[in-house]
């Protein structure tokens, strides 16, 4: 098969469009027909992307862990999915990738894919709607009526949190770029404020909750807008019992999780016309170095996606 593969670690200078072994499901597992891969372009900054749990070198590996694309073939004991299923899911950070023709996932990390929506707009959901949806619903418990702050408003995670926040009956207040402004309040967002010119912190307090999805000074700034007993998440930065104790409130730093069930309750907001996935590159699977550098250069709107053969379909 072709894939995209790296065999020293480095950044996506490094990567390689070659040829590769097909790997086979082994227990509990499925051989999945790659059709899209959405990327994270800070991989290579992950510990995960280039060993196992416990340590050891896994090099050459394949990049992207958001997965589209149709079951080749089901190893023993895999159950909940059928042969030529489509199927969309979020992948081990441990293993390798799906910036390939076939990938080998667990089939309880794979969801039924939308039936809606193409295979690359499928792959554009898995780690940043799991991501959103974990942190507003499994950590800050939002609920309708609720104030919330969602910073990167206009990015992957972002785009769904604003429609998962809005959907959810809360009073949205985001920040973005302007640039992005008007596409953030297509989606539900009750306020936008521009970054550049405005300080969230000088405009809003009493919040229920944050969502940090920037880190460094908008995470510090953020604490202070937060009611006493309101909770903040942050997906790139650590929480300070000090902090929380001198705010009282309650902080979380969030690692998303693989989700099934939370994969099919987006999946039925998707095809229902409630939430869309917000794409803001399609690259062919060869030019995946040109996709990494330019998800790198920041102020991207929604998720790059490597379409692997038919990702339109």
């Amino acid at each position: 098969m072709k894939a995209i593969r790296m065999h020293i670690r480095a950044g996506p200078e490094a990567l390689v469009f070659e040829d590769t072994s097909t790997p086979e499901p082994g227990s509990g597992e499925v051989l999945v027909r790659v059709r899209a891969a959405g990327i994270t372009p800070t991989e290579f900054t992950w510990n995960s992307t280039f060993t196992t749990k416990d340590k050891r070198n896994r090099l050459p590996i394949v990049p992207a862990f958001e997965v589209a694309g149709t079951v080749e073939k089901m190893g023993p004991e895999a159950s909940g999915l059928a042969a030529e299923e489509a199927v969309y899911g979020l992948l081990d950070f441990w293993h390798d990738g799906a910036a390939a023709e076939y990938v080998v996932a667990r089939a309880s990390d794979l969801a039924p894919k939308p039936r809606s929506i193409s295979f690359v707009h499928s792959a554009a959901i898995p780690l940043s709607g799991l991501t959103a949806w974990q942190s507003l619903f499994d950590y800050t418990k939002l609920s309708k009526g609720d104030t919330v702050l969602i910073h990167g408003a206009g990015g992957g995670v972002g785009t769904f949190a604003v429609q998962f926040a809005h959907w959810r009956g809360a009073h949205v207040f985001a920040t973005c770029s302007g640039e992005k402004a008007s596409l953030v309040r297509s989606l539900g967002a009750d306020r936008v404020i521009d970054y550049s010119s405005t300080r969230f912190q000088d405009e809003l307090s009493g919040l229920d909750v944050v969502l940090d999805t920037v880190g460094g000074e908008v995470l510090e700034n953020s604490w202070g807008t937060l009611r006493p007993g309101g909770s903040l998440v942050t997906i790139v930065g650590d929480v300070s019992e000090e902090v929380m104790a001198k705010h009282e409130v309650k902080g979380f730093s969030v690692l998303v999780e693989p989700n099934r069930k939370e994969l099919t309750e987006i999946g039925g907001l998707i095809d229902a016309g409630v939430v869309k996935p917000v794409v803001g590159g399609v690259f062919p699977l060869s030019r995946a170095r040109e996709a990494y550098e330019r998800g790198l250069r920041g102020h991207n709107r929604g998720k790059i996606v490597l379409e692997v053969g038919g990702g339109e379909d």
